[in-house]
């Protein structure tokens, strides 16, 4: 992880004004590349798929077009729109009656409200980008060391119905599509937002070869939990020392697990000031987050694909600010060595 303080002067409070402020993680603190992976990490972005949504709707959308800007400014991160993920990959985690209910728009008024969009044509699309850009993550990882979506993260989607903002479950059906094709049996969510990750957990509960880490508030939404391997719930108010004893508690056990691939949701709303977070953790806490996770699974050898998650900032610069540092750090951290399924 990135010191605290060095005789030089850079440590978290420093290092954060980099990475905001648009500069390279300084060479002392970024591990030596002598890996034969590209120098670049990529990067998948769907904004241009614009979700029409009514004036005054709560969610930030704005926040991946401004993502993706301040991204468009890295000089290790190329940007790639990805494919719309297939139906043949939402079905192996979605049911027939929920697929055809969204794409043909048959859903009942109960399930568009829980999901939180109204329904439309752009919005399927904008949802199987979604997806596509996690499974492309995924993909690029193996090949890579690291990936990233610039959205995904939509971890309340259950097999059978989407809510909190959620249509399809990315993260799930990258998991279940890499492998139906053999390329990993095993893998691991490390799932830091703020709140649960109730329709992963869902997904995949009962099943030994993915598990599923959740940190989260323990009363804020959703209401009702369900039961990953590992919930580490915090109280209202947790600040950066308890959100990081958690952070590496839950790390620990993950990776113990001998996953081939880890998916990483770095929600931005444990920030201190997001409208919908809690928490009290600062973006410091939050980049010291970070660069545990991409550390950590380096040193494992484990892959890492990054989705997004939420972020409800009382500004959205202030998302922005914490997605874009994740961004960075995911792009300068080791590159592992690639983590094959054995023959």
């Amino acid at each position: 992880m990135y010191p605290d303080a060095d005789s030089d002067g850079f440590g978290i409070p420093r290092l954060l004004e980099y990475l905001l402020g648009g500069g390279r993680v300084p060479d002392r603190v970024r591990p030596v590349d002598s890996s034969p992976f590209p120098a670049f990490m990529r990067a998948f972005y769907c904004d241009e798929f614009v979700l029409p949504l009514p004036e005054g709707h709560r969610f930030p959308m704005e926040k991946y077009r401004l993502l993706r800007e301040r991204v468009t400014t890295y000089a290790d991160v190329t940007l790639e729109v990805p494919e719309a993920a297939p139906l043949t990959a939402l079905a192996r985690v979605h049911t027939t009656e929920y697929l055809e209910g969204v794409l043909e728009g048959r859903l009942e008024r109960d399930a568009v409200r829980a999901i939180g969009f109204p329904w439309s044509p752009e919005l399927v699309e904008r949802s199987r980008r979604s997806v596509g850009g996690t499974l492309a993550a995924g993909r690029a990882a193996l090949d890579d060391g690291t990936s990233a979506n610039l959205a995904g993260g939509t971890h309340h989607a259950f097999a059978h119905r989407g809510e909190g903002f959620c249509v399809f479950n990315d993260v799930a059906v990258a998991i279940r599509d890499l492998q139906a094709e053999g390329s990993v049996r095993r893998a691991a969510v490390v799932d830091l937002d703020v709140h649960q990750g109730n329709g992963t957990a869902a997904v995949f509960h009962g099943d030994d070869r993915v598990f599923t880490l959740s940190v989260h508030g323990a009363d804020n939404y959703p209401f009702r939990k369900e039961a990953s391997d590992l919930d580490l719930g915090l109280a209202d108010g947790a600040d950066d020392d308890e959100f990081l004893e958690a952070v590496e508690l839950g790390l620990e056990r993950s990776l113990a697990q001998g996953p081939e691939i880890v998916f990483y949701v770095a929600g931005a709303d444990p920030f201190e000031d997001d409208r919908l977070g809690r928490l009290s953790v600062t973006k410091a806490g939050l980049l010291e987050r970070d660069a545990r996770v991409f550390d950590e699974c380096a040193a494992a050898g484990v892959p890492v694909a990054v989705v997004m998650g939420g972020g409800y900032g009382q500004t959205v610069s202030d998302t922005v600010d914490i997605h874009a540092a994740t961004i960075r750090v995911a792009a300068s951290s080791r590159r592992p060595e690639r983590h094959r399924v054995p023959s």
